[in-house]
């Protein structure tokens, strides 16, 4: 690892490439503006589909998104990604005269599929250029299949699981596979020092993927798996709520650390973590649980744990004009950024994708998504309207984005892209403290 002005350059060298029917929108189809928040309209529009939007006039721009259950905090910057996206296309005149809108439905998480089952049931049913989610890869796979046989046109801004790269033409991500979250976590322990890891992980495609990765990272560095490893059968339903047993066996087999892996299950892994007399400061957490835990654990309990989340650290311009729009929209201010500009950039990839085929129906999406990406080289630009125009002087284009993904591959994932490491302060809350940028290796 090498730090370059704040950034840690990380080669990593990735063989075998692969690795969560309620709408929040208005029924209304035509998008229409909210005068509500605290940001001026002259700024932000919130343009939500009304009722009868159809894609053969307006780039229709569906979610199935974390509005409820475990992973409802990522919900707000997704949301806003989405929204600031739109609101963005439409200022620049929409999609080739087309308007833009959102209809974000919820995905709930993976104790519960019925959830994101009616929501894309009924994007498919009405019809999405194209549909940004879910958060959760196996809320992914719970509908992906639905989307693809509709030809309609799926980008999550946040699934990592090595499963999904490849799985569909209609399926892409903004969001790296955990080829190159594993393998930089693996490489953080490693370079602690750690030799010998357990493993606190629950038995999701996301969760034993991404162990897969972290634990052939650790054994190349000449560490072992004790406890939770690839074919012993450890892992913990999803949304358990008590884990005694497991952190006891864990902490039995007397790791140098402990990684965990879960969503919202952590709240309870780490009072019993605490109860054993862990060292807290030997625990590792991934995306799912690299989160804000000031007002679940005592002062002090995380302070100096480590943890990654997949995604540059957006400019701070980018996360004014995100949280803006939220408050503009919502009327309250963002306490959480994570995936917003993999969001965003899932948005105005699509519109740009339809921009260039000349049409918004989702299967011109695509057909042009990867090219505007940069998969044929093509002119850098940094915002839709500047794009648009290099589009309309026939040239291709290398649209990058808030998130600093490199263009997408032939298996529909980022060919390259950054992952946060982070230290939790003394208040449970998660500091950026270096970035690695890893790239896949066919």
């Amino acid at each position: 690892m090498r730090v370059l002005a704040g950034t840690a350059a990380l080669g990593l060298a990735l063989t075998a490439c692969g690795s969560d029917d309620s709408n929040s929108a208005s029924d209304d189809t035509s998008p229409s503006t909210s005068e509500s928040g605290s940001t001026s309209a002259t700024d932000y529009t919130n343009d939500e589909c009304k009722t009868g939007a159809d894609v053969s006039d307006t780039f229709i721009a569906g979610g199935v998104l974390p509005l409820t259950g475990n992973l409802a905090f990522l919900g707000p910057p997704e949301v806003a990604g989405v929204g600031l996206a739109v609101s963005d296309i439409n200022a620049a005149g929409g999609v080739d005269g087309a308007d833009a809108c959102t209809d974000i439905r919820d995905s709930g998480d993976s104790t519960d599929m019925s959830v994101s089952t009616a929501s894309a049931r009924g994007l498919v049913k009405s019809g999405a250029s194209v549909v940004i989610g879910a958060a959760s890869s196996s809320v992914s796979l719970n509908f992906v299949d639905a989307l693809t046989d509709a030809k309609i046109t799926q980008v999550s801004p946040a699934n990592t699981a090595v499963s999904l790269s490849g799985y569909s033409p209609y399926y892409f991500r903004t969001a790296p596979p955990d080829t190159i979250q594993g393998n930089a976590l693996g490489s953080l322990i490693s370079s602690d020092g750690y030799k010998k890891i357990a493993f606190l992980v629950f038995s999701d495609t996301y969760g034993t993927g991404l162990r897969d990765v972290v634990q052939k990272t650790v054994e190349a560095a000449g560490g072992s798996c004790t406890y939770g490893c690839k074919g012993d059968g450890d892992e913990f339903p999803a949304g358990n709520t008590t884990f005694s047993s497991e952190v006891t066996a864990a902490v039995n087999t007397n790791p140098d650390a402990i990684v965990i892996l879960a969503f919202d299950e952590t709240k309870a892994i780490v009072p019993e973590l605490v109860s054993a007399g862990w060292d807290m400061k030997a625990t590792y957490y991934s995306d799912g649980n690299t989160a804000d835990y000031s007002k679940d654990f005592p002062k002090g309990t995380l302070d100096g744990a480590q943890g990654t989340i997949p995604g540059a650290d957006a400019s701070k311009e980018f996360k004014d004009r995100l949280n803006g729009w939220n408050e503009f929209a919502n009327n309250k201010a963002l306490t959480d950024y994570a995936y917003g500009a993999e969001s965003y950039d899932a948005t105005i990839l699509a519109a740009l994708a339809a921009y260039k085929g000349g049409s918004t129906d989702s299967e011109t999406v695509q057909k042009n998504f990867a090219a505007v990406s940069g998969a044929t080289d093509g002119e850098e630009c940094t915002s839709y309207a500047d794009c648009v125009k290099l589009l309309d002087d026939g040239q291709d284009i290398h649209y990058k984005g808030p998130s600093g993904i490199g263009p997408i591959d032939d298996e529909n994932d980022p060919s390259s892209a950054f992952v946060g490491i982070y230290t939790f302060d003394e208040n449970n809350k998660p500091v950026l403290t270096s970035t690695v940028e890893g790239s896949k290796s066919e």
